[in-house]
């Protein structure tokens, strides 16, 4: 019994010394492993009485219980220790700057749309803004689309389940600006829009439009082609071939699209224009008098036009992007490029 004393002592020895996972590990097999010295020397049980036998199993056990505590406490303090080694080694600021100068810029879309928020203004436009999350009543109904209405297929929604919805335009802010201005009124309002539709080049499911609208005393369609016919001047800074066709929108009337020679073929057809030579760039027309009468406006009294631009598609033409999924993609090397 004395021997296993001595060895015991020597184990705890080693065990408190070792600085290391593989150190503890070594006084582990050294000892209590299959062949270890512990482990052989009570294989002369055999040679002993019944009574010293049982007492030398018993301090025995008492010595591996006690061994194997310390070996998990020191194997515990050694990983603490590890870990920490590596968090100081491998720490990283995330909030320190970046080496050298880096100096950012706005994303294409966000160029373009101040832009015409600066043209609009200079023309005596107000800039108003909405929610992205709408009520039926001010997505669908407010603008001639009520719920029986095929119109609705034509613009996939996401629903929330509180019976809301992320809008499908940006025309909702045309019918909460007459309620809360009243005409006369001209004013633009760009913003994010949302539909449930499938990504390919041309379209995305988050994507940018500007609405534009002006309310007052006879206006006509010859305002409405001024206007439009200003804004892609100032835009493309060149003559552009545009084409107006007619087009059927609930919430104008009469309704028309104005659609601009594809930039990035040219006309002679690519994925962006689905190989037609056209893009449809601009919804536009005189606003339906059931959309003045749902704002509160007589349309007896006042008429105007409504017109809501594709502002991505635009910054696509202007810049000869050929894939809307750039845009919206975080890819620092595409964006650097503006």
């Amino acid at each position: 019994m004395t021997g296993f004393l001595e060895l015991h002592s020597a184990a705890v020895a080693q065990l408190e010394a070792a600085a290391t996972l593989e150190a503890i590990e070594a006084v582990r097999v050294e000892f209590w492993g299959r062949k270890g010295k512990l482990a052989l020397a009570s294989k002369e049980f055999g040679k002993l009485t019944p009574e010293e036998r049982a007492r030398s199993g018993k301090l025995l056990n008492e010595y591996k219980q006690a061994f194997e505590q310390l070996y998990e406490f020191r194997k515990a303090r050694l990983d603490a220790a590890a870990l920490d080694a590596r968090l100081e080694s491998e720490w990283l600021d995330l909030t320190a700057p970046a080496p050298g100068v880096r100096p950012g810029s706005l994303h294409p879309v966000t160029q373009v749309q101040k832009e015409l928020e600066d043209l609009f203004v200079s023309l005596g436009f107000a800039i108003m803004d909405g929610p992205e999350v709408e009520t039926e009543h001010y997505n669908f109904d407010a603008l001639n689309i009520p719920s029986h209405h095929p119109a609705r297929d034509m613009q996939d929604t996401f629903w929330l389940r509180d019976g809301r919805l992320l809008r499908t335009h940006t025309s909702p802010v045309q019918v909460r600006a007459l309620e809360k201005f009243g005409p006369p009124l001209k004013m633009i309002a760009p913003g994010r829009v949302f539909r449930n539709e499938e990504v390919d080049a041309s379209h995305e499911h988050t994507f940018y439009q500007l609405e534009g609208m002006m309310v007052d005393r006879d206006v006509s369609v010859a305002h409405l082609i001024y206007f439009m016919k200003t804004l892609l001047s100032a835009v493309f800074h060149r003559d552009v071939t545009i084409r107006l066709r007619p087009g059927y929108f609930p919430f104008v009337e009469p309704g028309f699209e104005l659609d601009i020679q594809c930039l990035i073929c040219g006309g002679s057809g690519c994925p962006v224009c689905k190989h037609s030579g056209w893009v449809e760039l601009l919804p536009c027309g005189l606003v339906n008098p059931e959309v003045l009468r749902y704002s509160g406006v007589d349309p007896k009294e006042w008429n105007g036009f409504a017109f809501g631009l594709g502002l991505t598609r635009l910054v696509m033409m202007r810049y000869a992007i050929d894939d809307i999924r750039l845009l919206m993609s975080g890819d620092l090397r595409f964006l650097n490029q503006f």
